[in-house]
């Protein structure tokens, strides 16, 4: 089992190929020791991203208590999302709530800088030039060292990528998104988007709500698509000689060299079976089988563009290689 790490995004942060999710920490099963435990295992395998929110409860306060290695980690955490439902301004991507969420942040996390701030969501009522000022203003006051977006249309976020390199303002390194092999409308727009743009994408659900792991807890019941894929996943593992997990989390990387799986576990038994994902290569003829298990269409405007794209009556007889 060994960790390779990429570059995140444009920049030059080396960030692990799995990324651990928080989201359970300060849950029933995971407590500080617990939460203790998976820190180091993760870390112990060569793991080095460590991604949190504001509005998920004490999940930051518990990790600023547990992460005693700090420098080692790129640590991050989002904002947007309401801090308080009362108050009108207590969320969204205005300036008023980033300062006083990353300050709210910044202290449950007993640090002094985030690595990573994400925009938790896109937030149709504040002008992404206010935004992203904001993210820049905190860059340069050394609170933030990266910024990414999670949650939001390509267009906004190409949008965002102009406006940064116009204004000369820090651009976003990574979007978040939910992917898995029966949950894919982001290889429509966003994934192609990221890989254009150089962005990281950070995938989360790959495990579609645990049910491509062998468990419905969170989804009591499956539908038949969701089954059916989780039949495909578990005959694949078998025939490999792994786990569900594995196999799951190993297809969303050999879908795009630019995602890195985003997982969270509630014992550090667990990390292992998630790290291992790294190491696991899904033949051709396998990732076909996973995929017509739960088959996905892209819609008529791609199969469009990609009829276009092969056409003489568009480009002419020339066959052109394109940058490789």
């Amino acid at each position: 089992m060994t960790m390779r790490y990429r570059l995140l995004g444009r920049t030059g942060l080396r960030v692990s190929e799995v990324f651990l999710g928080t989201m359970t920490f300060g849950g029933p099963s995971t407590g500080a020791e617990e939460a203790r435990r998976i820190v180091d295992a993760y870390a112990d395998a060569g793991g080095n991203v460590v991604d949190t929110a504001s509005a998920y409860g004490d999940s930051e306060a518990l990790l600023g208590e547990v992460l005693t290695r700090r420098d080692r980690f790129v640590l991050a955490t989002k904002f947007t999302l309401s801090r308080d439902r009362s108050d009108p301004n207590g969320a969204g991507g205005h300036r008023k709530n980033l300062r006083l969420s990353l300050e709210r942040s910044l202290r449950r996390l007993r640090t002094d800088h985030v690595d990573l701030l994400w925009v938790h969501t896109w937030d149709r009522h504040t002008p992404m030039e206010e935004t992203l000022r904001a993210l820049d203003d905190a860059v340069r006051a050394g609170q933030v060292l990266y910024v990414g977006i999670s949650d939001a249309p390509a267009w906004v976020v190409s949008r965002a990528d102009a406006l940064a390199e116009w204004r000369a303002w820090t651009p976003f390194a990574a979007v978040q998104v939910p992917y898995n092999l029966v949950d894919r409308d982001v290889e429509r727009e966003v994934l192609p988007m990221a890989e254009a743009l150089g962005l990281s994408v950070a995938a989360f659900g790959t495990l579609g709500h645990g049910v491509l792991a062998g468990s419905t807890g969170r989804v009591p019941q499956p539908t038949a698509r969701q089954r059916a894929a989780a039949a495909a996943v578990r005959a694949v593992a078998d025939e490999l000689g792994t786990t569900p997990t594995g196999v799951a989390i190993a297809w969303t990387r050999a879908r795009s060299a630019a995602v890195h799986p985003l997982v969270g576990v509630r014992t550090a038994d667990q990390v292992a079976d998630v790290v291992a994902a790294a190491d696991l290569v899904l033949p051709d003829e396998l990732r076909a089988r996973l995929e017509a298990a739960a088959p996905f269409e892209p819609g008529p405007l791609a199969d469009f563009m990609a009829e276009s794209a092969a056409s003489p009556f568009v480009f002419g007889d020339a066959e052109v290689l394109g940058r490789r």
